[in-house]
């Protein structure tokens, strides 16, 4: 995933919009929203918490138009806690995201632009807050990263969501 997630941020011919997915009331299923929360926009990388809907930010974002969308949560890749894998959404049949309305595969399928998803194996997703130690360092590591592209001078071609911070509802 380090190797994927690397490629990506470096990779990219425009901007980079995170929107972090999944219930934070149900411990380990809040990862993508913890992540998308400690993103440190800037350089081209943007963030969105939409928590469990995702299908209610379809226009905003296409709108927004973003080089590449990023979407974050807690999949089941059926390996150990904290294991993290960065894959494009069309590629995420069979890979379970639990507190979906609608698959994200099916979802990824209404954006104009390339969707991945950055999905992280949870441990527990029972009704409870925090996250567990081994999805916690994973996120961390995750969030290190991007924030190392976000803060950095990268890349002179930058889009109209450099430094955007998109608002969350209270």
């Amino acid at each position: 995933m380090i190797g994927e997630l690397h490629q990506l941020l470096e990779g990219r011919q425009g901007s980079l919009l995170f929107a972090g997915v999944g219930n934070v009331l149900k411990k380990d299923d809040g990862v993508g929203v913890y992540i998308t929360r400690e993103i440190i926009p800037g350089n081209g990388i943007a963030r969105l918490t939409v928590e469990m809907g995702i299908e209610n930010h379809i226009g905003k974002i296409n709108s927004l138009a973003p080089g590449v969308l990023v979407i974050t949560d807690a999949a089941d890749f059926g390996a150990a806690p904290g294991y993290a894998r960065l894959v494009p959404a069309e590629e995420m049949q069979g890979i379970t995201t639990n507190t979906h309305n609608i698959s994200l595969a099916k979802i990824s399928e209404l954006f104009i632009m390339p969707v991945f998803i950055l999905g992280v194996q949870p441990s527990d997703i029972s009704f409870g807050e925090g996250l567990c130690k081994q999805v916690s360092e994973a996120a961390g590591k995750i969030v290190r990263i991007i924030n190392s592209y976000s803060a950095s001078i990268y890349s002179s071609k930058q889009s109209a969501l450099q430094e955007t911070v998109i608002k969350e509802k209270p």
